[in-house]
């Protein structure tokens, strides 16, 4: 948020730009009825023309002529050129009719623009106890010991019994209008961010999707080194917190039973007396319809665009080829050419082929290395105090032996981690050791480990190791190392 950054948003983001722009009152209010109000993806260019020509004939009628001056055609055009970058205009492949889709940076403006309106009632309590329940699942969902884990579970059923027994004991505790409010409110604030994240969603995919276009046109190389590259960057958007969470969500809402238990939940939500009085809008009830349409529109977009780079790639090879096939043709044509004009003199030297025969007792014989002999030479004592008790205090750590522990726990299982090997072989020269666990590792990783095994090495997981070493006072201290889970494999 510092005045640098904040300048350089005024000048390029469309969002800004809209909420700046004289025309602000016209873009918004058309482009929600439009798009965001019902939900609409795609609009064709003769009907999204006619809705608003409708628009400027009424304002015209109120403000006069002179109100928007220019035709609707017009406007669309302006507010789908890149230094608006409120629509994004583009044509379906196999017809020639433009289509309109709304940009994200648009619905940002818009949901921030619906803010501005005064709400008749603000609820907090749904938001906290929402903020409780994610930290909740957080501490859950993270915690490592069974037992702490056992203990939660146990807590909430004795939770739930107990409020069990009061239920069949007549005692129904009931929301309030106020509650029940508070919760609806939140829920519509939520399903409506979460239509606008589709459209952000749609919008990252189609970048990648440029962003490979023109790789592939400046790219130099193999074709092999291109796909791998290519297909890496279309697993990284996929695996990504982003790819993963958007999987998840469509796994989640794909499940008819989780479609019917919604369905069944909104009309039991929408028929209660608090709920009607907030007159909520009449989308509500078929959310979850708008949010499956919505993501399958998205997964129609990656599709396409996973269509539109094959064929992109197929008129690279087939460019190719083509040109493959025009440098045969120039061989074929100068070998025609000069088929009656031979070569005068000797062209070629070709050696007389045979076979190199090697016997067995042509080899040499072992011959043993000659020792080198030192000369008897009388050593002379200095005269300087040197402490030589250092000499004697080297660590020299067997790396043979580490080795060998490796291998043998690799052979009773696919893959250990360092922890897991240094639990059944201690450490018994300490960090020193350990360092040279390192070592072997970062050979297996260059290609350098014997036998076949490699190390991989997880920085998102980091281990603590501990052993035992002493202080300088001679005393049996415990030390501790954190480094990255570091797995040994075949």
């Amino acid at each position: 948020m510092d005045h640098a950054t904040l300048s350089l948003l005024r000048e390029r983001h469309p969002a800004w730009r809209l909420l700046a722009s004289p025309y602000a009152p016209l873009v918004a209010s058309f482009l929600h009825r439009v798009f965001v109000a019902p939900n609409v993806r795609v609009m064709p260019e003769v009907d999204l023309v006619e809705a608003l020509e409708d628009d400027l004939y009424a304002l015209r009628e109120q403000l006069g002529p002179d109100a928007y001056p220019k035709s609707a055609l017009d406007y669309l055009n302006d507010w789908a050129a890149p230094d608006k970058g409120w629509l994004r205009k583009f044509y379906k492949p196999g017809t020639d009719e433009a289509q309109f889709d709304l940009t994200p940076a648009a619905e940002k403006a818009i949901a921030w623009l619906q803010t501005l309106t005064e709400r008749p009632f603000v609820g907090t309590e749904s938001r906290l106890l929402t903020l409780f329940a994610l930290l909740e699942q957080i501490s859950a969902g993270t915690e490592a010991d069974p037992a702490k884990r056992v203990k939660e579970l146990r807590k909430k059923r004795d939770a739930l019994d107990a409020e069990i027994a009061r239920v069949l004991a007549g005692e129904v505790p009931l929301l309030d209008d106020t509650a029940v409010k508070d919760r609806f409110l939140q829920f519509q604030h939520l399903a409506r961010e979460l239509l606008a994240d589709f459209r952000e969603v749609e919008h990252n995919f189609r970048q990648l999707d440029r962003k490979v276009r023109e790789k592939i046109a400046l790219w130099e190389g193999a074709k092999g080194e291109l796909l791998d590259e290519i297909m890496g960057e279309r697993d990284a958007i996929g695996n990504s917190d982003q790819g993963r969470s958007f999987r998840a969500f469509w796994d989640f809402l794909m499940s008819s039973r989780r479609q019917e238990e919604l369905s069944e939940r909104l009309d039991r939500v929408l028929a209660l007396p608090a709920v009607a009085q907030l007159a909520p809008d009449p989308r509500t009830r078929r959310v979850h319809y708008d949010w499956m349409e919505a993501g399958e529109h998205t997964q129609r977009t990656v599709a396409m665009l996973s269509q539109q780079l094959r064929r992109f790639l197929d008129d690279r090879a087939f460019l190719e080829h083509r040109r493959i096939l025009d440098l045969l043709h120039g061989i074929e044509s100068k070998a025609l050419a000069l088929r009656k004009a031979m070569p005068a003199g000797t062209v070629m030297h070709i050696d007389a082929m045979g076979a190199d025969v090697e016997l067995p007792f042509e080899r040499p014989l072992y011959t043993p290395s000659e020792k080198q002999r030192l000369a008897d030479l009388a050593l002379v004592a200095g005269k300087d105090d040197i402490d030589t008790a250092r000499l004697f205090d080297q660590i020299v750590v067997d790396k043979a032996r580490l080795r060998s522990a490796v291998q043998r726990a690799l052979r009773c299982q696919p893959q250990i981690t360092l922890r897991e090997l240094l639990e059944a072989e201690p450490l018994r020269q300490g960090l020193a050791e350990l360092v040279a666990y390192l070592e072997l590792a970062h050979a297996a990783d260059a290609g350098d480990a014997p036998n076949g095994w490699r190390v991989v090495v997880d920085d998102a997981h980091p281990e603590t190791i501990r052993w035992q070493g002493s202080d300088a006072a001679g005393e049996t201290v415990m030390r501790t190392a954190h480094l990255p889970r570091v797995i040994f494999t075949r």
